[in-house]
């Protein structure tokens, strides 16, 4: 069997090779996960409140936040935070918005008296998850909660695990959300695909969360949709002799303090950025707070790779389809236009996956694990449905029907063949 590497032979070294993935026990998440999915279906309330115990060592009471819980994490907040959050909210929203008004409903007269279209249909209900994770990650509720709120959806409800920063809840409630509850983990998933008493069924589920969330995420797909499911986080730049190895170790090292299973890699055609980067990347880790996380990520599954040529970097990205991609090359946005499998492209060394991250507008939460050569990240087309309608008048029956007929026949589907005729008149039938 071909593979996509196979093309790629000779023009290309490994100046920094990322170990193996570490053997992770996902039998035991899967049995694991399968059974809090099958206790909260039953029990509902009771089987979250007792996981929410053992897996969050919080005894949790009501699991709704208040409105004036929600007002009271508001106020709490400090004013250059909520300033912050506040842009961002806005500037996502602001994309949303545009993108929003690319999808347009159809309707045309594909022939004579043949009606076709579709209309463009918010979901009803959806769950965003909002990760308790490593940080107080304020952008999260902002990714899944404000292109749900800009599509239009009836009902957008947020799960965060019981020990997030108090900040985290004021987040979810400034991005929009209806109602916010204190239930994470695979038990969140379980809850929204199901409902308990008192968390509600949702349509659709949304948003990262740790190998129990992408798990439960996985099992409950088909009772509700799913935005996508997530590995670790991913950072691939492609670079040229012009790039500056400072900025790139920066970036990288920006991105792995997320987690220690963080994918972090450079691709370039200069041989001395390569080593200059290397060089650079553990000087900046000697002073980095979080080099605890960020150095075991660049240590496991760092990876820097030297090619022969621009095609042959080109082609190496688009093996790697990373979440995040930079391109720092001469001419940027010529090799932009080159490149097709990514979560989302950042063109030219100013533009940081730090600033998308945070605040910039685009949507940060993206496809994982090579997901980028067949799917895009989160965005407001998530959470809409395109949904086809027709109809006809005597003409488009008279158009449609008598092959509806013969393939019917053909087929030797007669209740098909019935319905296909009923609707033509004596004289047409006998003239198929």
């Amino acid at each position: 069997m071909t593979s996509r590497l196979d093309a790629l032979k000779g023009k290309f070294t490994q100046i920094k090779t990322p170990k193996r993935d570490a053997n992770t026990d996902t039998a035991a998440i899967q049995r694991t996960v399968k059974d809090i999915i099958a206790n909260v279906h039953e029990r509902g309330d009771a089987a979250v409140r007792e996981y929410t115990l053992a897996f969050d060592k919080a005894d949790v009471a009501d699991f709704e936040v208040t409105h004036d819980e929600r007002l009271q994490a508001i106020s709490d907040l400090d004013p250059q935070t909520r300033e912050d959050t506040e842009f961002a909210i806005a500037n996502v929203r602001r994309f949303a918005e545009a993108q929003l008004k690319t999808i347009l409903p159809l309707e045309i007269e594909s022939l004579p008296g043949l009606h076709l279209g579709h209309r463009v249909i918010p979901i009803e209900i959806v769950g965003c998850y909002v990760p308790g994770g490593r940080y107080p990650l304020l952008s999260a509720p902002i990714m899944t909660i404000v292109p749900a709120k800009v599509a239009g959806c009836d009902q957008v409800i947020a799960c965060l695990p019981p020990n997030a920063h108090r900040a985290m809840i004021a987040g979810c409630h400034l991005a929009g959300a209806d109602r916010i509850f204190r239930v994470g983990g695979a038990q969140a998933i379980a809850a929204m695909a199901y409902g308990t008493e008192t968390i509600p069924a949702v349509d659709k589920i949304v948003g990262p969360g740790n190998a129990f969330v992408n798990e439960a995420k996985r099992q409950v797909f088909g009772q509700v949709g799913i935005d996508q499911l997530a590995g670790p986080s991913e950072i691939f730049i492609v670079a040229d002799e012009t790039a500056n190895a400072v900025m790139i170790a920066a970036d990288l090292l920006a991105q792995a303090e997320h987690d220690v299973r963080t994918r972090v890699g450079l691709v370039t055609t200069d041989p001395k950025l390569a080593e200059d980067t290397l060089k650079e990347v553990e000087k900046q880790l000697q002073d980095l707070p979080t080099a605890d996380v960020a150095g075991v990520a660049w240590k496991d599954y760092g990876e820097i790779t030297l090619v022969e040529d621009e095609a042959s970097m080109i082609a190496y990205s688009d093996f790697i389809a990373t979440e995040h991609l930079q391109v720092h090359t001469r001419d940027p946005q010529a090799i932009a236009k080159k490149l097709r499998n990514y979560g989302s492209l950042f063109i030219g060394e100013l533009a940081s996956v730090v600033y998308s991250d945070k605040c910039c507008g685009t949507n940060h939460t993206l496809p994982t694990m090579a997901a980028g050569r067949y799917t895009g990240g989160l965005w407001v087309g998530s959470y809409i449905k395109i949904a086809t309608h027709q109809w006809l008048d005597e003409r488009g029956v008279a158009a449609v029907a008598p092959a509806a007929v013969r393939q019917s026949t053909t087929e030797r589907l007669e209740g098909h063949r019935r319905a296909a005729a009923l609707r033509l008149s004596p004289q047409q039938l006998s003239a198929v």
